[in-house]
């Protein structure tokens, strides 16, 4: 045991704080806590009320309990799965591989909630300096690799052998505990202001869209009357890029990691800078596609199956972008406009997607002032967003140094 034990010592990690010198240990998660899996319930057990919220992984957003997609059941639950403050909620299965491990600390507001069958929860007296080592390489390494011939899941005895090198002392374990605490604090603070602000985007859209038709400064407007299609091919062999709902158009490589384009492009669409770009593929809460504004100041192109438009005017550009941003808008506008085909394809001609109308402003300096306000905002969320990119960056930075 004792030559055990001494294969198990580990020099110290590149980074830590000053009073600490002990070595760590390596421990496997199984040792020093309890993983415990999920409640299994059937549709019959769902109520729309006064049941026990079961957390599933679409609980789980930025590293917190999210609260905005509930299910509740009406069934006796063994107090076993009945989260605690401090609990570890992980998902252990997910039809998305990159889903499985990602995980939460149960703050104490999160806490007598149930959780999902695919959902396992770890319990121990350890989890607040365990809860940093669930971010790192190694953690996600592991995962990886005991996913192995099994679906997309992990299981309670793969978790429990996971293991990390842990210093001997309680008191540097509270310190770097508290360290991430307040870096992760901080992100969810920063995730919370751009929340903010976008929300405040979708309530001026709302407000003046409203006091706009009541007053009679705006009036529904086919889109056919605003936007042109751009029939331009991709003869000069511009950049391939990619529309997504976060990023908008995008350089296809930068945002997928490699290009999905065909080796002759010649075909695809044009979009230049202040361009409409329609895409037809459903994805997430867009079950009809997203439409974007091009932000990219040079011409670039997007494959054959989207559809491009040029506005009449910039100003109108931009309000259709941020308009289409907020799912219900894109679903009521392009619900009476789809024909689903074979396989639930989406059929929708780039003449057709224009047959249908919005609320516009009527007037010019109506369109200026809106668009303005709503760039001006968006400027700000992009300050926002690059902050918090850096405190991402700096938590990862510590982690590689601190742990393991």
């Amino acid at each position: 045991m004792a030559d055990n034990k001494e294969n198990k010592v580990l020099n110290v990690p590149a980074l830590r704080f000053p009073e600490f010198t002990d070595e760590w240990h390596k421990q496997s998660l199984g040792e020093i806590g309890e993983t415990i899996i999920g409640l299994t319930y059937k549709p019959s057990d769902v109520v729309e009320s006064n049941g026990t919220i079961v957390l599933r992984s679409s609980n789980i957003k930025n590293g917190v309990i999210d609260y905005s997609d509930l299910v509740r059941v009406n069934k006796p639950i063994k107090e076993r799965i009945i989260t605690k403050e401090n609990d570890i909620l992980i998902c252990a299965r997910n039809g998305s591989q990159r889903l499985i491990g990602k995980n939460a600390i149960i703050k104490k507001e999160d806490a007598n909630n149930t959780f999902g069958a695919f959902m396992m929860v770890y319990r121990s007296k350890d989890n607040p300096f365990i809860l940093p080592l669930l971010s790192t390489k190694r953690y996600f390494s592991q995962v990886g690799e005991n996913l192995g011939a099994r679906i997309n899941q992990i299981t309670t005895s793969d978790f429990n052998g996971f293991d990390f090198y842990f210093p001997n002392s309680h008191a540097e374990r509270a310190k770097i505990a508290e360290l991430f605490r307040l870096i992760d604090e901080r992100i969810a603070t920063q995730n919370k202001i751009i929340e903010k602000y976008e929300s405040l985007i979708q309530a001026i859209i709302y407000q003046k869209k409203t006091d706009g038709i009541r007053k009679g400064n705006w009036q529904k407007t086919e889109l056919s009357k605003v936007l042109q299609e751009r029939t331009e091919k991709n003869i000069n062999g511009y950049t391939v890029c990619s529309v997504s709902v976060s990023q908008g158009i995008i350089n296809q490589i930068e945002y997928l990691g490699r290009s999905f384009a065909a080796k002759e492009t010649s075909h695809y669409n044009v979009v230049k800078y202040g361009d409409i770009v329609y895409t037809k593929s459903p994805t997430g809460d867009f079950p009809y596609g997203i439409v974007k504004r091009s932000y990219i100041k040079n011409a670039v192109a997007v494959s054959p199956l989207y559809g491009v438009y040029k506005p009449i005017d910039d100003n109108i550009g931009v309000i259709l972008h941020f308009y289409f941003m907020q799912p219900n808008n894109a679903f009521n506008y392009l619900h009476p406009l789809i024909q689903k085909g074979a396989k639930n394809t989406i059929n929708i001609t780039n003449t057709r997607f224009l047959e249908n109308s919005i609320p516009l402003p009527k007037t010019e300096d109506e369109a200026v002032y809106i668009a303005n306000a709503l760039t001006r905002i968006q400027t700000k969320i992009d300050i926002e967003k690059s902050l918090l990119r850096s405190y991402e960056r700096e938590k990862q930075y510590l982690l590689r140094q601190m742990f393991i």
